[in-house]
């Protein structure tokens, strides 16, 4: 694998702390399905993550705006801060609906995608800290990509079961909204490591 030219650490470094910031969101989250209670807290909690990660993208935006010298294509380094900060909007966005619908009982699949949109934000800052080498990056990326099929799995059973056993149709919306939002997070997460990997295979 040929090393990134020339070496810029600052973009390796901002890329580290949004990955970063991902997993606190999605350890959040996670926590919040697991363990129903203080919902507003929690999620204002994820909220301030979810805002956070968008000053990280700010900042990035900016260094590319004002670098002559790039470690890889300015529009990879513009998508993946993107694809990244996609991740984060997709877990504020599944938090937000809890307090938006009221939601008193979030479906039992709802937790199980936010243990696989854990997973798959660990993943991808795993690959991120390999960002600068490449070599061991794709199997987490590999990863990412198995664990949003999985996810498929989870939320097509679960919404299957919503339409099989809920008799209220407002809930029913509401759940199947629910779980849709947080399936799209794992979508978001396979277009992250997508990019990391095209990124990666650009400078073999």
């Amino acid at each position: 694998m040929v090393r990134f030219m020339p070496r810029e650490e600052k973009f390796f470094d901002l890329f580290r702390e949004m990955s970063g910031n991902i997993v606190e969101g999605a350890q959040l989250l996670r926590g919040l399905l697991e363990h129903y209670e203080d919902v507003a807290l929690k999620v204002q909690m994820i909220k301030g993550v979810e805002h956070k990660g968008d000053e990280i993208t700010h900042r990035i935006f900016i260094k590319l705006n004002s670098s002559f010298i790039t470690p890889f294509d300015r529009e990879d380094i513009h998508m993946l801060a993107s694809s990244l900060d996609d991740v984060l909007d997709y877990i504020n966005s599944a938090a937000d609906r809890l307090t938006t619908y009221k939601i008193s009982k979030p479906p039992a699949a709802a937790a199980e995608l936010a243990v696989i949109i854990q997973r798959q934000a660990e993943e991808l800052a795993t690959a991120v800290s390999l960002l600068e080498d490449g070599n061991e990056l794709i199997k987490h990326c590999v990863e990412v990509n198995r664990l949003e099929n999985e996810a498929d799995g989870v939320s097509r059973a679960a919404v299957g079961r919503l339409f099989e056993s809920e008799t209220d149709p407002i809930q029913l919306i509401k759940h199947k909204e629910l779980l849709e939002v947080l399936e799209t997070a794992t979508d978001k997460a396979e277009d992250a490591a997508n990019v990391l990997e095209t990124v990666v295979l650009k400078s073999a």
